[in-house]
Protein backbone atom coordinates (compact mmCIF):
# COMPACT_ATOMS: atom_id res chain seq x y z
CA UNK A 1 0.00 0.00 0.00
CA UNK A 2 1.24 3.65 -0.71
CA UNK A 3 1.88 6.22 2.18
CA UNK A 4 -0.87 8.28 2.22
CA UNK A 5 1.31 10.93 4.26
CA UNK A 6 4.03 12.54 1.79
CA UNK A 7 8.05 11.87 3.59
CA UNK A 8 8.44 15.56 2.75
CA UNK A 9 5.33 16.80 4.69
CA UNK A 10 6.03 14.76 7.95
CA UNK A 11 9.98 16.02 7.55
CA UNK A 12 8.85 19.30 7.90
CA UNK A 13 6.31 19.26 10.58
CA UNK A 14 9.37 17.57 12.54
CA UNK A 15 11.52 20.19 11.90
CA UNK A 16 8.94 22.64 13.49
CA UNK A 17 8.77 20.66 16.29
CA UNK A 18 12.84 20.43 16.82
CA UNK A 19 12.71 24.03 16.44
CA UNK A 20 10.27 25.18 18.99
CA UNK A 21 11.93 22.75 21.25
CA UNK A 22 15.54 24.69 20.69
CA UNK A 23 14.05 27.39 21.36
CA UNK A 24 11.96 27.08 24.37
CA UNK A 25 15.47 25.19 25.72
CA UNK A 26 17.13 28.44 24.83
CA UNK A 27 14.54 30.70 26.54
CA UNK A 28 15.04 27.66 29.81
CA UNK A 29 18.42 28.86 30.40
CA UNK A 30 18.48 32.22 29.38
CA UNK A 31 19.34 32.97 33.05
CA UNK A 32 22.16 30.61 33.50
CA UNK A 33 25.66 31.04 32.12
CA UNK A 34 26.89 27.81 30.45
CA UNK A 35 30.36 27.09 29.31
CA UNK A 36 30.62 24.98 26.22
CA UNK A 37 33.45 23.76 26.30
CA UNK A 38 34.69 21.52 22.76
CA UNK A 39 37.04 19.10 22.45
CA UNK A 40 38.65 18.51 19.12
CA UNK A 41 37.55 19.70 15.94
CA UNK A 42 33.80 19.46 14.76
CA UNK A 43 30.44 21.25 16.12
CA UNK A 44 28.71 20.20 19.62
CA UNK A 45 26.05 18.27 19.99
CA UNK A 46 23.82 21.69 20.43
CA UNK A 47 24.68 23.40 17.21
CA UNK A 48 24.28 20.19 15.00
CA UNK A 49 20.92 20.46 12.85
CA UNK A 50 18.38 17.91 13.90
CA UNK A 51 17.62 15.36 10.87
CA UNK A 52 16.11 12.13 10.16
CA UNK A 53 17.14 9.74 7.65
CA UNK A 54 14.73 8.45 4.70
CA UNK A 55 13.75 5.24 6.24
CA UNK A 56 12.81 6.87 9.82
CA UNK A 57 10.52 8.72 7.93
CA UNK A 58 8.83 6.16 6.39
CA UNK A 59 8.51 4.61 9.21
CA UNK A 60 6.48 7.92 10.72
CA UNK A 61 4.82 7.95 7.59
CA UNK A 62 3.54 4.69 8.16
CA UNK A 63 2.84 4.89 12.17
CA UNK A 64 0.63 7.50 10.99
CA UNK A 65 -1.57 6.15 8.51
CA UNK A 66 -2.21 3.12 11.08
CA UNK A 67 -2.88 5.93 13.75
CA UNK A 68 -5.39 7.39 11.71
CA UNK A 69 -7.14 4.28 10.20
CA UNK A 70 -7.24 2.69 13.50
CA UNK A 71 -9.01 6.37 15.06
CA UNK A 72 -11.38 6.52 11.89
CA UNK A 73 -12.26 2.79 12.41
CA UNK A 74 -13.14 3.33 15.98
CA UNK A 75 -14.73 5.99 15.40
CA UNK A 76 -16.90 4.57 12.61
CA UNK A 77 -17.75 1.36 15.26
CA UNK A 78 -18.97 4.12 17.57
CA UNK A 79 -21.29 6.04 14.93
CA UNK A 80 -22.87 2.59 13.61
CA UNK A 81 -23.77 1.77 17.44
CA UNK A 82 -25.92 5.22 17.28
CA UNK A 83 -27.14 4.52 14.32
CA UNK A 84 -25.71 7.70 12.48
CA UNK A 85 -23.84 6.63 9.39
CA UNK A 86 -21.32 9.67 9.78
CA UNK A 87 -18.54 9.91 11.84
CA UNK A 88 -18.62 13.27 13.76
CA UNK A 89 -15.98 14.92 16.03
CA UNK A 90 -17.61 13.55 19.57
CA UNK A 91 -16.92 10.28 17.95
CA UNK A 92 -13.65 10.74 17.76
CA UNK A 93 -13.57 12.33 20.92
CA UNK A 94 -14.96 9.54 22.90
CA UNK A 95 -11.96 7.11 21.44
CA UNK A 96 -9.01 8.91 21.52
CA UNK A 97 -8.51 8.33 25.37
CA UNK A 98 -8.46 4.98 24.47
CA UNK A 99 -6.63 5.12 21.27
CA UNK A 100 -3.61 7.16 22.67
CA UNK A 101 -3.17 4.50 25.39
CA UNK A 102 -2.97 1.85 23.03
CA UNK A 103 -0.42 3.73 20.56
Amino acid sequence: MENCFDPDLIHSIFKVVWSRRKTLGRERNEGVEILDVEVGGGTSKKNRPTTANSNALKLSCELLRLFVTEAVHRAAIIAEAEGISKIEATHLERILPQLLLDF
